[in-house]
């Protein structure tokens, strides 16, 4: 085991289905239960409600769903697949592990089975497929995509007389969030609970629109350079203004709760969020604004991820997992939500043939639109103002990473909380961060 491997171990649906051959029992030899590990947001919750229909289909196979949170499922997932421990058969993994495990021999090569017509992976989003491939090999499908973009309630702005632009600037977020800020309501929800794909996933956008990045060309690290100083220094000062109270303990699904219950006026999060706001059950369907991600120095600077299904190679049920992971990615899936639980609830930024469902246009029609021209706009190579000797936005890809980020994260979040200041946080964090650089040299 390498080194860095070593580091990151440590640290009418039936119908579509049976054209899938899913019906029957798995032939993997005799009844089989799958384990799937997924991340507990609304899109994944939906997939295990449906997985029933699945189990019709495929009376030999059962799904077994362990639903934890973000750094938890993370933190589970690295040490079962990179030990090869073989506690889950499918596991939900983001658009940053997925090619370096892939190279690693960690995950199955799923390109053969994709390359059935009836599954049309030619469907799935060339700029999300890609991110899950390595050398023409596709080791993911992808559950949804998904961009950043800012999320308003119209009718707390509109009463304060504040009208947010399409594209706004990051001061123009926070003057309106200081003016809608009162002791019921905040001006905005942003994360801060800590995690490299909890606070960080934001605030590295915020950075890199300042012009700061992780690290240079060389991979110095420059996390306490003046322009990432100047960023973590807006975003607590925005959240110690105009912010809700007790931000490090919000991430994605606190943040979500807020604005739907009216405790908070704006959001700055992932686009899948709009899904959820429009629901039918949501209080604020149909009150909401969307925004491009906020900008300073870049003409954009919203996020690119997905959530993505894999196969682990050394799992006992690849057939079926294989299976499953068709089934829920597939065209006949995203019928199968629209119809059973709501056309706004489909999962975005998968499949192409998604937007040209009409009752899902209709549905999504106060999101699909900015999801995908976000989504479109971004730069992986290049998000910031400065190039970086890596491809993604709010992550940097090197397995010490999720190391890295979540220990610096801990050290904002003290900073957040008044417990440190940015300065003295930002210089630990610089440390941290050039013992992984200097590995890369």
């Amino acid at each position: 085991m390498n080194k860095r491997i070593k580091s990151l171990a440590l640290g009418g649906a039936v119908a579509g289905l049976l054209s899938f051959g899913l019906v029957g029992c798995s032939s993997d030899g005799g009844d089989v239960t799958l384990t799937l590990a997924t991340v507990n947001n609304g899109q994944m919750k939906d997939m295990e409600g449906l997985k029933g229909e699945f189990e019709a289909a495929n009376p030999g196979i059962k799904v077994n769903f362990q639903v934890m949170e973000e750094g938890d499922l993370r933190a589970a997932v690295t040490s079962d697949v990179a030990n090869a421990a073989g506690q889950y058969d499918i596991v939900t993994i983001g658009a940053y592990e997925v090619p370096q495990w892939g190279a690693n021999g960690w995950l199955t090569d799923l390109t053969a089975d994709l390359a059935d017509e009836a599954y049309d992976v030619g469907d799935i989003l060339p700029p999300v497929r890609d991110a899950l491939s390595v050398d023409g090999k596709q080791y993911a499908v992808p559950f949804y995509g998904e961009s950043s973009i800012l999320m308003y309630n119209k009718e707390i702005l509109d009463k304060a007389g504040v009208k947010m632009p399409n594209k706004p600037t990051w001061q123009q977020v926070a003057a309106a969030a200081k003016k809608v800020n009162s002791a019921e309501t905040a001006g905005i929800c942003l994360r801060g609970k800590p995690g490299w794909g909890d606070l960080f996933a934001p605030l590295t956008t915020v950075v890199q629109t300042f012009g700061g990045t992780w690290y240079d060309m060389n991979w110095n690290a420059k996390v306490n350079a003046p322009e990432f100083v100047q960023a973590v220094t807006f975003y607590k000062d925005l959240l110690d203004s105009a912010g809700q109270k007790d931000p490090v303990s919000y991430s994605f699904n606190e943040c979500l709760t807020a604005l739907k219950t009216g405790k908070v006026a704006m959001w700055y999060d992932a686009s899948v969020a709009a899904s959820m706001l429009e629901a039918d059950d949501s209080p604020v369907k149909g009150k909401m604004g969307y925004a491009h991600a906020p900008v300073v120095k870049t003409k954009e600077s919203g996020w690119l991820w997905s959530w993505n299904l894999a196969v682990p190679a050394n799992t006992q049920n690849k057939e079926a997992a294989i299976k499953f992971i068709k089934w829920a990615t597939s065209k006949e899936y995203h019928q199968l939500v629209g119809t059973k639980l709501g056309w706004s609830l489909v999962p975005p930024g998968a499949r192409t043939s998604t937007y040209a469902i009409p009752e899902y246009n209709a549905a999504a029609s106060a999101y699909a639109p900015i999801t995908l021209e976000v989504m479109s706009a971004v730069n992986p190579k290049q998000p910031g103002v400065n190039p970086q000797p890596w491809v993604g936005i709010q992550y940097v890809a090197i397995p010490e990473f999720q190391d890295v980020g979540n220990q610096v994260a801990q050290l904002v979040a003290d900073a957040i909380a008044g417990r440190t200041s940015v300065k003295e946080a930002l210089d630990k964090g610089q440390a941290i961060a050039q013992a992984a650089g200097d590995a890369q040299k």
